[in-house]
């Protein structure tokens, strides 16, 4: 918890509460789009809230269900369910009963539409609950635009990683498409990982999806189903679906702890993936490309990585006053 949260702003936290309430009722024309741009410029606490009022609305309707179970929504006259409910600000000292109120007035009221753009900067990751209870958590670097509405929820991963747990909804199809591929579920957990325009990997950890990945060298591919456990990479080089045991499976999500797993992966492969969740120029000699390395490693400790292997790997590494990294053999110095 933050000690030293930032002054309450009435007015900011007015304002995040209406568009919060736009976005849920309805697609925003451009007009709006840019009048929201320019809101969440003004201010660097304005994102923020936003977040909070869309996640808020997102926690209570998986909250309602439960609410209703226990008549603590039976208090609320019936004229209020035909109206959409002014947003309130919620605090710790908030009944049940006015809890469920709010859930229910904005539940029955919305179309469940929701029309977001999140890219997450360069060392941070991120998670996000979407109008119809699908959660996100996105590696850094990652880029992703989100469109639901009452018949469809898209998905477009521009770049970047993101893990899925898609809330079930056989009515409206979950789609996730990426310049290299897409996917297609209506409720399951997975991985896509489209780092580059021309590469596609998707791990499924729970239930099955359709995977398409795009034409490569010019021919088209087949959709492939995937069930638990199964990965498919896909690239310039072809495409390969393998089987991943349980301990697989958590090395290739261990970004969400921050960290990534090695298996005698290149060097320059492994530099890569630093130099991307860093936004680091980091250049490699063939030479030292080519060695190969293993383990898990903390993503946030990119210093601590580069001096592993200098040390275990017997290369050199420069670091330019541009910030930039080179990363030689030793042998060469």
């Amino acid at each position: 918890m933050n000690p030293n949260p930032p002054p309450f702003n009435p007015a900011a936290d007015e304002q995040a509460s209406l568009w919060a309430a736009r976005l849920d009722g309805s697609a925003l024309s451009a007009a709006d789009r840019s009048a929201l741009d320019a809101w969440l410029a003004s201010g660097p606490a304005h994102r923020d809230l936003l977040s909070q009022y869309c996640q808020l609305s997102a926690d209570l309707e998986q909250k309602l269900p439960a609410l209703a179970a226990v008549d603590a929504v039976d208090f609320l006259p019936p004229a209020a369910t035909r109206r959409r409910s002014r947003w309130v600000r919620w605090t710790a000292g908030g009944s049940l009963a006015a809890a469920a109120a709010v859930a229910l007035t904005v539940w029955l009221a919305r179309p469940q539409t929701q029309l977001e753009t999140v890219a997450t900067p360069v060392g941070q990751r991120q998670s996000l609950t979407l109008a119809d209870g699908t959660r996100i958590d996105l590696n850094a670097q990652t880029n992703l635009q989100v469109e639901i509405t009452g018949r469809t929820r898209h998905v477009l991963l521009a770049s970047g990683e993101a893990f899925f747990a898609v809330h079930k909804d056989p009515s409206r199809p979950f789609i996730v498409e990426s310049p290299a591929g897409s996917v297609r579920v209506t409720g399951t957990q997975f991985n896509v990982r489209a780092e580059t325009a021309t590469t596609f990997e998707v791990t499924v950890i729970e239930g099955s999806v359709q995977a398409h990945p795009g034409d490569m060298n010019g021919r088209a591919s087949a959709p492939q189903t995937l069930g638990a456990g199964d990965q498919l990479s896909a690239g310039p080089d072809g495409m390969d679906v393998r089987r991943l045991s349980a301990a697989g499976l958590d090395d290739a999500l261990a970004w969400r702890q921050g960290q990534v797993v090695f298996h005698g992966v290149a060097l320059g492969d492994a530099l890569a993936r630093f130099a991307r969740y860093h936004g680091r120029g980091i250049t490699v000699s063939p030479d030292a490309a080519r060695k190969r390395i293993g383990g898990r490693y903390s993503l946030d400790d990119l210093d601590g990585f580069l001096s592993f292997i200098e040390e275990g790997l017997q290369v050199h590494v420069t670091h330019d006053l541009n910030g930039t990294v080179q990363v030689s053999n030793r042998a060469a110095h």
